[in-house]
């Protein structure tokens, strides 16, 4: 099969000839129809993010496809089936409090990485080897635009911090980060979900008229300063009523400030949940006050990816067209392709703006 191979940090990624992957028992074998590209992926394979990949190695965060090959242990999933290959792998010998790798993209811990060398390659390739209980099956209508659907890497993400910090229909949302690709699809899902009122905070003036645009009067922008004591003020104000939880998805880049003015915006007894990249880099920790914390009795949470059950979620919210996908703009490219699309992605993270490679076009 042909896949796209990071050789090392820094290098272009290679489209080669390479063995075709075997599936084993626990397994699934899947052609891939279209997998997404994320908007830091340049980051990730230059080696700025620091992301503990092992070159040679191909990359790609899930994806769309076919089932070409089912393990003996699968007792629902066909052959020819239209699916969604989930990257969170985690390990079967804890359910408590199991090993995770984000197949062909990432890992936590010594036990991550271990498992990342098994499962070590992603969805940028023509075929990809998934565990079987990382495969979903998709409705039919998901073949007329599988590159569209590949969004559901993104939106996944943050419906599992919607779900972790227990967002309720009819609560008030601080979206901190609202501007970003991840960011806006937290907006979108949140209101999918019910929410009252999304209070989105930015610089970038454009992409909150464009929120508020989409959304409408129960989209509250809020421009940014960088006066973490101003800031904190202002989205006070534009909610005009408590607020019930905040989710922080700013990226590495943003300075633990703006995620600590978000935070302290929520209401007594409400909570913070803690998705981004903030302090990834280096820079100054959160540092969220103590007494603040107890005296409110705010919750805290961090939550990275989301539990395998959020996957069935996120596909009932789009299939029934509760979460609407047709406003997104989305961007495909073949695999021969695959730096034109990076370098697109890159240049092209805005609020519903979605990059795909398609490896069966080629």
């Amino acid at each position: 099969m042909k896949a796209a191979v990071l050789t090392q940090f820094g290098a272009p990624l290679e489209v080669r000839d390479v063995p075709d992957p075997v599936a084993g028992s626990g397994e699934v074998l899947v052609e891939v129809l279209a997998a997404g590209v994320a908007p830091y992926a340049a980051e990730v394979f230059s080696g700025k993010r620091q992301y503990p990949l092992v070159p040679p190695v191909i990359p790609g965060i899930g994806g769309v496809g076919r089932v070409v090959q089912v393990g003996p242990d699968s007792t629902r999933l066909r052959v020819g089936d239209l699916v969604w290959c989930d990257s969170t792998v985690r390990s079967r010998d804890d359910a408590l409090t199991p090993d995770i790798t984000l197949q062909g993209w990432s890992s936590r811990g010594e036990g991550g990485a271990r498992l990342a060398r098994y499962m070590h390659d992603g969805s940028f390739a023509e075929l990809m080897r998934v565990p079987t209980e990382n495969v979903f099956p998709l409705p039919a209508t998901a073949g007329e635009n599988p590159a569209r659907w590949a969004a559901v890497t993104v939106h996944a993400i943050s419906y599992g911090g919607l779900l972790a910090g227990g967002l309720a229909a009819g609560e008030t949302l601080l979206v901190s980060g609202a501007t970003g690709n991840l960011g806006s699809s937290a907006v979108a899902v949140a209101f999918a979900l019910g929410a009252g009122r999304v209070i989105a905070p930015g610089r970038n003036q454009a992409m909150l008229e464009l929120l508020a645009d989409r959304f409408g009067p129960r989209l509250c922008p809020v421009t940014l300063t960088g006066d973490e004591a101003g800031d904190r003020a202002a989205m006070s104000v534009a909610a005009d009523c408590p607020i019930d939880m905040v989710i922080d998805l700013l990226p590495p880049s943003a300075p633990s400030s703006a995620s600590r003015a978000a935070a302290m915006t929520v209401r007594e007894g409400g909570r913070v949940v803690l998705m981004g990249g903030v302090g990834m880099l280096g820079g100054d920790d959160l540092a969220l006050p103590y007494p603040w914390i107890m005296r409110n009795s705010i919750t805290v949470r961090g939550q990275w990816m989301y539990p395998r059950s959020a996957n069935v979620g996120i596909i009932r919210l789009i299939g029934s067209g509760t979460l609407d996908l047709a406003p997104e703009r989305t961007t495909s490219f073949s695999l021969a392709a695959v730096n034109d699309a990076i370098a697109h992605a890159a240049a092209h993270g805005s609020p519903f703006d979605r990059t795909s490679i398609t490896p069966v076009d080629d």
